[in-house]
């Protein structure tokens, strides 16, 4: 079986705190089925720092963006171009709208750094991972003005409760990723409407480390615990966590264009 964590920041787990290394984190996680781990930046600078410290490995990928809170008024488009040299860089983000915080970027700069790297996007072909917290109005509306189907992208961490939403997302052929806070004891609303997305249209993640799944919560996320969000995914969606795993990989492979063993 294969898992793949299609959301991750390994780069931002406290070494130190868990005492483990990269490689034993990695080892770790393999044992517990997840194979390839997709490494996601907020910024340029971000991107440079996660990339020098995880370096090239054959089961990590890379997704170079900038994300909402991270606004950087003259971004030049080269700078995040220029990164795709490296061909483990499979997407850009993460990029998108959030309205968590009054004190945080304005709407105004967020939408016009959104679009931007939307067209970056577009014209590298790339797929986009989108970050969307008390947005998801603004973030539909953009993505369905830009018409980017072609490409296409994923709603990362998604926690929308609303099958309306749902059904915007899936017209505009994106894909839905599940984090842990599918297994909170208080997100049985989100449990709910989980059996609404399609499992042509699912991929999954632990935002590590970030969004620590059940029974593993009051600790670090690590990518070994994807295992828990899989497991709960394939219990609502009544489906066997082997035949789930191998539908989820083929997903993420025709999302991201990228070949898995």
């Amino acid at each position: 079986m294969i898992l793949i964590d299609s959301h991750c920041h390994l780069d931002r787990l406290n070494y130190k705190k868990i005492k483990k290394s990269l490689d034993e984190i990695l080892y770790k996680s393999e044992k517990k089925y997840v194979k390839y781990i997709l490494n996601v930046s907020t910024s340029i600078k971000n991107f440079e720092a996660m990339t020098k410290f995880i370096g090239n490995r054959k089961n990590i990928f890379y997704a170079c963006g900038i994300h909402p809170f991270y606004y950087q008024k003259n971004i030049k488009t080269k700078e995040i171009i220029k990164k795709f040299k490296n061909k483990n860089v499979i997407a850009v983000g993460e990029i998108g709208l959030d309205y968590s915080n009054k004190n945080v970027v304005k709407k105004k700069k967020q939408k016009q750094m959104f679009l931007k790297q939307i067209k970056i996007s577009e014209k590298l072909q790339k797929p986009i991972i989108v970050h969307t917290r008390n947005s998801i109005k603004d973030t539909i509306k953009i993505l369905k003005k830009k018409k980017i189907k072609k490409n296409s992208g994923v709603i990362h961490s998604f926690n929308e409760t609303n099958i309306k939403y749902i059904k915007k997302i899936l017209d505009l052929n994106f894909y839905i990723s599940i984090s842990g806070i599918i297994t909170f004891k208080n997100a049985e609303k989100l449990r709910k409407i989980i059996e609404y997305i399609p499992l042509e249209k699912l991929l999954i993640e632990t935002d590590s480390p970030y969004l620590t799944p059940e029974p593993k919560r009051g600790k670090e996320n690590e990518p070994c615990n994807l295992y828990y969000i899989a497991k709960k995914i394939s219990e609502i969606k009544k489906i066997k966590l082997v035949k789930m795993s191998n539908i989820i990989r083929k997903n993420f492979q025709k999302l991201f264009k990228v070949k898995i063993k």
